[in-house]
C-alpha cells in the first residue's frame, strides 16, 4: 500500500498541475473567439444530456492552428523565440561553467560562500532586477556614463530596447540556474581520473577537454534546459529591455490574452509553445535510454 501511494503521488501532481491544465487550454484552442463571459465558445452544458455533450465536441476545430500557419507574425515569433533562446542559453553556458569549476576546485571552506552569493540574487525581486539593467544599459545609464568618464566612447551607446539587452537580461537572471547543476556534476568529480590522464602524457588543457567536460556532461544538460526553456517563453525580460523592436512569443501570446482578449488564438499559441519545449525533451530522454541500454 506504502508502495502504491510513493508511486501515486507524483502522477497525482501532474495530472492536477500539468494535464487538467492542459487539457483546458487544448480545449480553449480549439474554440471560436466571442463577445462574451468567458471570451469563447462553445462552453460545456451538461444540463442538456448527451446531446449537449455531442453539440459542445461538434463545434470544436482546428481554425485557431491553421491561422497560425497563415500569419507570418506567429512563425517569426517562434523562430525568433528560439534563436533568442539558444544564443541565451549558449552566452550563459560560456559565463557559468568557468565560475561552477572554479566553485568547484576552491578550498573546501570557501565553497559555502560561493554557492550563497550564486544564489543571493534570488533574495531579491525579478522583477526589481530586470527594472535595475534599465538603468545600467540606458543612455543616461551606469554602463554609458562609465564608459564615457572613461573615455572608450564618445557618444552614448544604444543599448536599451535592442536585443543585445535581451541577452544580457536573460544570461543574467538565468545564470544561477546554469551554474548550480555545473557546479553539482564537477564538486562529485574523481580528481584522481584527471591525475590519471595527465600521468597518461596529457597537458592541463587535454585533460580538461577530454576528461573533466565529458564528465559533467549531465550537468551542462539539465543547466541548458533550466535556461532554455523559461527563456523560450520569456515575458518580462523583453518587454522591458528589448522593447518593442524585440518580438518573442512570450509578448505575441501576453498580447493575445489580454490586448486582443482573444483567449482561443493565444491557447493555440500556448499549446504549440508547450510542443516546441517537451517534444524534444522526450526525444532526448528516449536516446538517453537508448544508450543507457546499450552501455549495458
Amino acid at each position: 500500500m506504502r508502495r502504491l501511494i510513493l508511486i501515486a503521488v507524483p502522477y497525482l501532481w501532474l495530472l492536477a498541475l500539468f494535464l487538467v491544465p492542459f487539457v483546458i487550454v487544448l480545449k480553449i484552442s480549439l474554440s471560436d473567439t466571442a463577445l462574451a463571459i468567458p471570451p469563447y465558445t462553445p462552453t460545456l452544458d451538461l444540463s442538456a444530456g448527451w446531446q449537449g455533450i455531442r453539440d459542445f465536441f461538434a463545434e470544436l476545430d482546428f481554425e485557431n492552428f491553421v491561422w497560425l500557419t497563415q500569419d507570418d507574425l506567429y512563425w517569426k515569433a517562434y523562430l525568433s523565440s528560439l534563436w533568442i533562446a539558444l544564443a541565451s542559453t549558449a552566452m550563459t553556458l560560456l559565463v557559468a561553467y568557468p565560475i561552477a569549476y572554479g566553485m568547484a576546485r576552491a578550498p573546501e571552506e570557501w565553497r559555502p560562500t560561493l554557492m550563497m552569493l550564486v544564489i543571493l540574487p534570488f533574495w531579491t525581486s525579478f522583477l526589481i532586477r530586470v527594472y535595475s539593467w534599465m538603468g545600467i544599459l540606458s543612455q543616461e545609464g551606469f554602463l554609458n556614463q562609465f564608459l564615457l568618464w572613461t573615455g572608450v566612447i564618445s557618444d552614448p551607446l544604444q543599448i536599451l530596447n535592442t536585443n543585445t539587452a535581451v541577452y544580457i537580461g536573460i544570461v543574467y537572471t538565468y545564470l544561477p540556474f546554469m551554474i548550480l547543476p555545473i557546479y553539482a556534476t564537477l564538486d562529485r568529480l574523481d580528481i584522481s581520473l584527471i591525475e590519471a590522464a595527465e600521468d597518461l602524457g596529457c597537458s592541463r588543457a587535454s585533460a580538461f577537454w577530454l576528461v573533466t567536460v565529458p564528465l559533467s556532461k549531465n550537468g551542462i544538460i539539465a543547466g541548458c534546459f533550466l535556461v532554455f526553456i523559461p527563456a523560450l517563453g520569456e515575458f518580462v525580460i523583453p518587454s522591458l529591455l528589448g522593447g518593442s523592436s524585440t518580438l518573442m512569443i512570450g509578448k505575441v501570446l501576453w498580447e493575445e490574452f489580454f490586448s486582443n482578449r482573444d483567449w482561443p488564438v493565444a491557447s493555440a499559441v500556448a499549446v504549440v509553445l508547450l510542443l516546441i519545449l517537451v517534444v524534444p525533451i522526450v526525444l532526448f530522454q528516449k536516446n538517453q535510454e537508448r544508450q543507457q541500454e546499450a552501455e549495458k
